[in-house]
């Protein structure tokens, strides 16, 4: 008698994989779409911009405005490189903003250190602060700030009114919340078994902190930091109301009010002074966007 092999049973088993990735399909492209029409509407300002700055005198405010078929010039950027001062209102804005950064990855880092690793009384409310101090209009707090940077230059001179050092407390005071809040999550993320065995092995805190926890950090750190370096180099509100008197420490953005005239203002040279603004900070921008990626994902995933 010989033994027939009988065949396993062929078991057929359904992939859903492939039919979600189908029912998906839909939704996905509506996302995508939206998203490409979201980007459209935020970036069409900066395309007329540049649009602006490169059109000839008189096309831009023609009536019959040719968007596409125009000849560039840039005569508009020959103006505003040629104004008297611009160098020196450029280097003002430089140094405000990169202090405002360097010091407020300084302080919220160690203040973020301090209210996650320490128990002490009065952390509760001390966090509630600093979400309090983010909800009060920036507007609402020019008057007492020019009366408070009056009287801090009486014993500060050079954090008085008509000094840069004015711009970059208000600038600290303003950016500082916000900094420390964000990397709270980052530094509470880092698990406290890791600052054990640090310990173990002999590390002291001090070392800790700046060899280990620092670098774990730092992706929040460059989101922060370029939050701080847009806030600083785009103020106009209190560049305008604490530099006064002496023009030789005007930023940038009140250096563009000189093509705004009484006759008339002088559109193509305002155009153009906004897209050389727009430059430093899209450089740096480049410069820390896989870093500020990763650290935009960190605070939503803390």
């Amino acid at each position: 008698m010989t033994a027939t092999a009988t065949a396993p049973p062929v078991v057929r088993t359904e992939t859903r994989a492939p039919r979600r990735r189908r029912a998906q399909r839909p939704g996905r492209l509506i996302a995508e779409i939206i998203t490409v029409v979201v980007a459209g509407i935020v970036a069409f300002p900066l395309y007329w911009m540049v649009l602006s700055a490169l059109k000839p005198a008189g096309e831009i405010q023609s009536a019959n405005p040719r968007p596409w078929t125009f000849s560039p010039s840039f005569d508009s950027f020959e103006r505003v490189l040629g104004s008297a001062g611009l160098g020196r209102y450029f280097v003002n804005s430089v140094i405000v903003a990169v202090v405002v950064v360097a010091l407020s990855m300084l302080l919220s880092f160690l203040a973020a250190v301090a209210l996650t690793r320490f128990h002490f009384k009065g952390r509760t409310v001390l966090l509630v602060m600093l979400l309090v101090a983010q909800m009060v209009p920036i507007e609402a707090l020019t008057i007492p700030l020019f009366f408070l940077m009056r009287s801090v230059g009486d014993v500060a001179p050079a954090f008085g009114l008509n000094e840069l050092g004015s711009l970059v407390l208000v600038h600290l005071a303003f950016t500082l919340p916000f900094a420390i809040w964000m990397l709270r999550g980052f530094v509470a993320a880092v698990p406290a078994e890791l600052e054990e065995a640090a310990t173990v092995d002999g590390a002291s805190r001090f070392r800790f902190t700046w060899q280990i926890l620092f670098p774990l950090v730092a992706p929040g750190l460059v989101a922060t930091s370029v939050l701080s370096f847009i806030h600083a180099w785009n103020d106009f509100l209190f560049a305008k109301t604490f530099i006064i008197s002496d023009t030789s420490n005007q930023t940038l953005p009140l250096g563009i009010l000189v093509f705004f005239k009484p006759e008339e203002n002088d559109w193509g040279a305002i155009m153009a002074g906004s897209t050389l603004m727009t430059i430093p900070v899209l450089v740096f921008f480049l410069l820390v966007q896989r870093k500020l990626v990763s650290g935009m994902a960190g605070a939503v995933k803390g």
